[in-house]
């Protein structure tokens, strides 16, 4: 069977495949059997081999999406030319612009109807973004003197949180208006913190993926 003779080439059709309905139907509107039923008779358990579920698909489509932009993110935290407060206003911006958010926002599903993903990206957050690229950052920028905090771990967790949860209309279903408000009060919130980091662009592209977000609930 191929998915014995070739698991990685069968790992790559079954994510195709569910990426290509992803964008065409939308994660809530697609089902297994729609996946299965795309695959040219490979069977459901070919699927279970490898997945167990529609949830652990999307994340697999997830990683594949964002796995070259998170190299680009990672150059960045790795700059020698920037300082701390440059470097996370520049790691924020390539993040929210980087041309994938716009398929992940098409793909993305109702956070409230699937605890299991609001839980992984919550512990994505917390175990893998804080510390891997915001936590160094601020250390560098502590260091550097252009980031003032006693407590560098709480902070990543916080502005992290903050920005990938509670703005992220993937999750609250906000409207534009409201994603907008929820950004200023953000700007305010690292303004506090001497970090005068957002711009007019960074709210532009947020809205602009609040919309896409909407349009394909």
């Amino acid at each position: 069977m191929a998915r014995n003779k070739h698991p990685e080439e069968t790992v790559n059709l079954i994510l195709a495949v569910a990426f290509r309905l992803f964008m065409e139907k939308g994660y809530e509107h697609t089902s297994i059997q729609d996946i299965i039923d795309n695959l040219g008779g490979l069977s459901k358990g070919a699927i279970y081999h490898h997945f167990k579920s529609k949830e652990e698909i999307l994340m697999a489509v997830t990683d594949r999406m964002t796995e070259e932009s998170n190299r680009t993110l990672m150059e960045i935290r790795d700059r020698q030319d920037l300082n701390g407060k440059e470097k996370l206003k520049t790691i924020f911006k390539a993040s929210i612009c980087r041309p994938v958010q716009n398929d992940i926002f098409t793909v993305a599903p109702n956070f409230s109807n699937n605890p299991k993903l609001l839980f992984s990206l919550l512990s994505d957050t917390i175990e893998e973004v804080a510390p891997n690229y915001i936590l160094p950052i601020i250390e560098q920028g502590i260091l550097d003197g252009s980031i003032r905090t006693e407590y560098p771990k709480q902070l990543a967790e916080l502005i992290i949180l903050v920005a990938n949860i509670w703005i992220n209309p993937m999750i609250f279903g906000n409207t534009e208006e409201q994603t907008y408000s929820k950004f200023m009060v953000f700007s305010e919130m690292m303004r506090g913190f001497g970090l005068d980091i957002m711009d007019e662009e960074m709210i532009e592209r947020i809205q602009e993926l609040t919309t896409i977000y909407q349009k394909n609930k």
